[in-house]
């Protein structure tokens, strides 16, 4: 039977697992409890910055925008190859006014279909979701995210997975039936959109910031630290709002970044098939695993409001430029250079990639799937057909309540602390082998990723210990391997 679409949560009460805070019994009678010299609501991004992290925001800041744009133009302009812009550097053949020069230029007609997108996306964003009610599992409608810090509780309207839809039908059919305009048309307009997509990240992570002194929505969820770079870049408001319900960075990071991705590859595949009359094995595959994240990802909207994204990360130019250009020009850089080195792989290849992107998502779905079982049983269930293990602890929010938690040890979260990086971690590699071994371009999205990924670990593990304390000391000895059982 589908779900009712009404959430039965209830705001007042929070129970929490590995650090994603779910909804249960608000009493913390019989709890262990640890010390408490930690602050409220002192969870999450930093409150104070020191030299590394003052020099990691510059960089951020400053030359991440240049490294977009230099991976675009290697394939227009360089073959794809990553290295020779860089050797004609080296050796005076090329300056930096004649890289810019070979850039494309800005045109009205980026502008306007920058601004037909977004609107169709905000006008699919407050219609009244119907899969919730006709698709069995998938959990649409309005639904309560996680408690924040400042002990607040928002409602979002979940729809993605049907605005998702309605997009990419609307998509497929104007370039098969209404033939409107060519679904090509986004990357044969690629790098004026880059110009377009870079001052709409700029300027709504100026407009945050500044909404986010003048004007919050929850001015109690904000985070100020000793450095205003900082605060542009990790942004200062958790949970920025238009309104009631319009929340920019649920968003920006679905509508904006994740539904973006889908209609970018098959613009890459409808651009191979206009130039090259055909449309290769490998571009197929890419299509297919990163339909299948996307899917994913709009499946699970519901589960998506109590990730680290929405929970912890606060909304500014990290996120706000981040998904207008760092995800589009880099994450799809698989499609993108197939549109310019069509690729043909073998039958034991392509079936060998495909596996290896189907078992890692199996893996990511998994282990997230055990926490939210976990979450929504109040530990009441079986993991790997045994009664879940975890550790019972505390932790303060910023209203200064006491609230419940436990930190699961049992299934894939009794094997290692992150293995749903694990299986995103493998999932990346097989988008990036799809494109075979020729070039080190594509590969760009799987070295980013690992980076992230181990950085994020140690972000999300001092996030919790900062909240849990002791009890987070206790779950790490239990549970030693961040990523891969037996290494690391």
């Amino acid at each position: 039977m589908p779900r009712a679409k009404k959430d039965s949560q209830k705001p007042d009460q929070q129970f929490a697992t590995n650090g994603i805070s779910v909804m249960g019994d608000g009493n913390i009678d019989g709890i262990t409890t640890v010390a408490d010299d930690r602050k409220p609501g002192e969870w999450g991004r930093a409150w104070s910055v020191n030299i590394t992290t003052y020099l990691t925001t510059l960089f951020i800041l400053f030359v991440t925008p240049f490294i977009a744009l230099y991976l675009f133009m290697a394939c227009p302009e360089f073959e794809c190859s990553v290295t020779s812009p860089v050797i004609q550097f080296y050796h005076g053949k090329l300056t930096m006014a004649a890289f810019l020069a070979r850039a494309p230029s800005l045109n009205v007609l980026a502008f306007k279909m920058a601004v037909i997108w977004i609107m169709l996306q905000i006008l699919l964003y407050y219609l009244p979701d119907v899969f919730g009610y006709i698709l069995p599992g998938y959990a649409g409608g309005t639904r309560h995210g996680a408690v924040t810090p400042a002990g607040h509780q928002l409602k979002y309207n979940v729809n993605g997975l049907q605005s998702w839809t309605i997009t990419i039908t609307l998509w497929i059919l104007n370039g098969v039936y209404f033939k409107w305009f060519s679904p090509a048309i986004v990357v044969s307009n690629w790098g004026q959109l880059f110009w377009v997509a870079n001052i709409l990240g700029y300027s709504l992570s100026v407009f945050v910031m500044i909404k986010a002194h003048l004007f919050p929505t929850h001015a109690h969820d904000r985070k100020f630290s000793s450095s205003i770079f900082y605060d542009f870049l990790m942004g200062i408001e958790l949970n920025p709002r238009i309104g009631k319900m319009f929340d920019l960075k649920l968003f920006v990071n679905g509508r904006i970044g994740m539904m973006s991705w889908s209609v970018i590859n098959i613009s890459y595949a409808w651009k191979q098939y206009e130039v090259h009359g055909f449309v290769t094995n490998s571009m197929i595959l890419v299509n297919v695993l990163h339909g299948l994240y996307v899917i994913d990802f709009f499946w699970n909207e519901a589960w998506y409001l109590r990730t680290i994204d929405i929970q912890h990360d606060h909304f500014g130019f990290y996120l706000c430029w981040g998904i207008f250009v760092w995800l589009p020009w880099t994450y799809t850089l698989q499609g993108f250079y197939l549109v310019h080195h069509p690729t043909l792989l073998s039958t034991p290849v392509f079936f060998g990639v495909l596996l290896l992107g189907i078992v890692s998502y199996s893996i990511f779905r998994a282990v997230n799937h055990q926490k939210d079982l976990f979450r929504r049983t109040n530990g009441n269930c079986k993991i790997w057909g045994k009664s879940p293990e975890f550790i019972e602890c505390d932790y303060y929010s910023g209203d200064g309540k006491k609230r419940r938690s436990r930190l699961l040890l049992s299934g894939w979260w009794g094997v290692a602390r992150h293995m749903n990086y694990t299986g995103d971690l493998f999932q990346s590699l097989a988008f990036c082998l799809a494109t075979g071994v020729s070039h080190i371009l594509p590969y760009f999205y799987f070295i980013f990723i690992s980076i992230l990924l181990f950085c994020r670990c140690y972000r999300d593990e001092d996030s919790c210990k900062l909240k849990y304390g002791k009890n987070w000391d206790k779950y790490c000895n239990r549970v030693p391997y961040r990523l891969i059982p037996g290494v690391y």
